[in-house]
């Protein structure tokens, strides 16, 4: 890695083949690339092959970040830091996967959305819009994530999960199908959103800077609003999403 005259970063890490191409779909060519040093942290030797790459800023020069395989990464999207972009996974549009993130199995991120920390997309997950998976995350099976939704901390979104919309998933919430999870827009007295999940140990909220249990929340909705309209509205709520979970079963108890 030399710092080059022009002030740009010299790419000693990997060459970019002219000689193995594919088309996307929109008609870009991917090239694959072999890496020219070692990469110990991934156990990547100089001429080993990696995945395709449309241009050399989708993939950090610097870093341990790699994109093995048969993966793809083009468009404006960059993988970058420790990241790790392996099996037959796509990342495109202007998606971003950094840190120590790992996006696999037939996965994809696109549009503007980020991937990052010790977060993992994998299986037939897909990531988009300008969705936020991070924290240690894990989003895999046939999950979605859209919109501006948010998953985080050792939340799982599995199976036919779907979150999307400004939905927030946090904690150790495990969400493995559509019912697990839902969430309701323009509420309380700042017009935010909602969200309520399946987790461990039973149901959890997510209301602007509220994180806690189902039973937590209700007490601090006594607390901040009395029985004002705003109260009265988030108890109605309470019941709904009670009903809603009543057939859930969870590793622990709701506390």
């Amino acid at each position: 890695m030399l710092e080059g005259e022009t002030g740009m970063i010299v790419n000693k890490k990997y060459e970019i083949l002219d000689s193995d191409t594919v088309k996307s779909s929109d008609g870009r060519t991917l090239k694959r690339i072999r890496a020219i040093v070692a990469i110990a942290a991934i156990r990547v030797q100089p001429g080993d092959l990696g995945g395709y790459i449309e241009v050399e800023s989708n993939l950090q020069v610097s870093g341990d970040a790699w994109v093995s395989g048969n993966a793809w990464v083009y468009g404006d999207a960059w993988v970058y830091g420790d990241a790790q972009v392996s099996g037959d996974a796509w990342v495109y549009g202007d998606a971003q996967v950094s840190g120590d993130a790992q996006v696999s199995g037939d996965a994809q991120v696109s549009g503007d959305a980020q991937v990052y920390g010790d977060a993992q997309v994998s299986g037939d997950a897909w990531v988009y819009g300008n969705a936020q998976v991070y924290g240690d995350a894990q989003v895999s099976g046939d999950a979605q994530v859209s919109g501006d939704a948010q998953v985080s901390g050792d939340a799982q979104v599995s199976g036919n999960a779907w979150v999307y919309g400004n939905a927030q998933v946090s904690g150790n919430a495990q969400v493995e199908l559509r019912t697990h999870i839902g969430w309701l827009s323009i509420v309380g007295s700042e017009n935010g959103t909602l969200t309520w999940f399946r987790s461990k140990s039973g149901i959890r909220v997510n209301r602007g800077c509220f994180n806690g249990t189902l039973a937590e929340f209700e007490e601090a909705v006594s607390k901040t609003h009395s029985d004002n309209q705003t109260a009265r509205e988030y108890r109605c709520l309470i019941d709904f999403i009670r009903l809603r979970s009543a057939g859930f079963s969870y590793e622990g108890a709701d506390t």
